[in-house]
């Protein structure tokens, strides 16, 4: 019988919660922009933990500077989440910036000037 929710989605789950604690208390870096944690994917061997991030209030160029950041304080931040999470191993975090929200904010800015053209 296959599970529900399995061992990958529970640490999923849980990494994603203790990185948005981590960056809310413990990350002080003054070039890091405003961070979300949108998902957080792990491989079936809990080795690499894919995180999607969105930086809000940056143009482009801010976002890969941001995601690029995030990428070189991966260590540091690994090492804050072995300390919170009680696993053998800790995954190798990768991040990516994570453009859902800047498509769906397109998507209904789109919307809104379809709705406004019909109603003239």
């Amino acid at each position: 019988m296959a599970k529900e929710f399995g061992r990958n989605a529970r640490v999923s789950s849980q990494i994603q919660k203790e990185l948005s604690l981590i960056f809310q208390r413990d990350i002080d870096d003054p070039k890091l922009g405003f961070v979300t944690i949108n998902e957080v994917v792990v491989t079936k061997d809990l080795a690499v933990a894919k995180v999607y991030v969105t930086v809000l209030n940056v143009n482009d160029e801010g976002k890969r500077a941001n995601v690029k950041l995030l990428n070189e304080l991966a260590p540091v931040i690994r090492h804050q989440l072995a300390k919170r999470m009680r696993l053998r191993h800790i995954s190798e975090l990768r991040f990516y910036y994570d453009d859902s929200f800047d498509t769906g904010m397109r998507v209904a800015e789109l919307l809104s000037d379809v709705v406004k053209h019909n109603l003239d």
